[in-house]
């Protein structure tokens, strides 16, 4: 049968998908259309892209020449930041108030400069001064360079695409969910509503979990959101407004038709990929579900 898919977020959890889409797979079923939100958006733009589970899962476990997991990098700590974005922040702002003693004041802004350009070279200054003023401790590119590797591999060169030549090049119906904390308001970021932002900062913005990764800020060449200027608004993961969006694939409301499209939504059925954490993990050492224990029923969940 063919399906139109919607995933949960559920950051590093998402990794169970992949034996999800095993099951998929290997009972013949095929994908119409994609949403996710967060890790959910990370596996709909890879399916989307043509990986099956077993390229998939290759990407998942790949690993660092110590034998650390690829996943342990995106945690990366941020390596500079813009003169602009130092010297109009918080931070700096509340530093050039303090008086240094003994300093003439015609000699304290420089000293003040060369103090911080110190500051900033320490790592664990630019974490703080991150989660001050973007909002998390990490920087997210190296997330970014793995995802664009991905979705180039395999002769696909789409790690560069923006969302309206990435459904050109795939034909691929892919939508993900990010919380705009600016608007106060979810975007669904597909084909449709944002045309020239480019997949790989779309599937960022869904996954930026707040007070971990940096949020993203909206820039003027990803163009308008539904021919909205929405130039510096910043984003974070998707999760924080519609963790499991599968609203989009079922409604008939007007609003949802200009984001989703005229697809009619009962063509084919919905499958809901989330995850069902009263599931024992097999070799874990948890304990077994205590019998008539609540869990979800069908779906592809394990």
């Amino acid at each position: 049968m063919q399906y139109d898919l919607v995933f949960e977020g559920g950051g590093a959890k998402g990794s169970v998908f992949v034996g999800a889409l095993q099951e998929f797979f290997a009972r013949g079923h095929t994908a119409r259309r994609f949403i996710g939100t967060s890790a959910g958006a990370i596996t709909a733009t890879l399916m989307a892209a043509g990986y099956g589970p077993e390229e998939m899962l290759e990407a998942v476990n790949e690993k660092l020449p110590n034998g650390k997991p690829r996943f342990s990098t995106f945690m990366d700590i941020p390596e500079k930041f813009d003169d602009p974005d130092i010297h109009n922040s918080l931070t700096y702002a509340i530093f050039k108030k303090v008086d240094i003693p003994f300093i003439p004041q015609l000699m304290e802004g420089v000293v003040d400069d060369r103090i911080f350009s110190a500051l900033m070279k320490i790592d664990a200054y630019r974490e703080m001064f991150s989660f001050i003023e973007r909002g998390g401790l990490y920087a997210g590119d190296e997330f970014l360079k793995w995802l664009t590797e991905k979705l180039n591999a395999g002769g696909r060169n789409l790690g560069h695409t923006t969302l309206s030549e990435f459904q050109d090049c795939t034909e691929s119906d892919l939508s993900m969910v990010a919380s705009d904390t600016e608007a106060k308001e979810m975007r669904v970021l597909n084909h449709r509503t944002a045309p020239d932002c480019p997949v790989k900062w779309a599937v960022r913005m869904s996954m930026s979990i707040p007070f971990m990764w940096q949020e993203v800020r909206w820039q003027a060449q990803w163009g308008p959101y539904l021919g909205e200027d929405i130039t510096g608004h910043k984003f974070v993961d998707g999760g924080v407004l519609s963790n499991f969006p599968i609203d989009l694939l079922t409604s008939r409301d007007a609003e949802v038709v200009k984001i989703m499209g005229d697809t009619d939504p009962d063509e084919v059925p919905n499958l809901g990929f989330l995850i069902d954490e009263k599931l024992p993990v097999e070799g874990s050492g948890e304990a077994e579900i205590e019998e008539g224990s609540e869990s979800l029923e069908g779906g592809f969940t394990r």
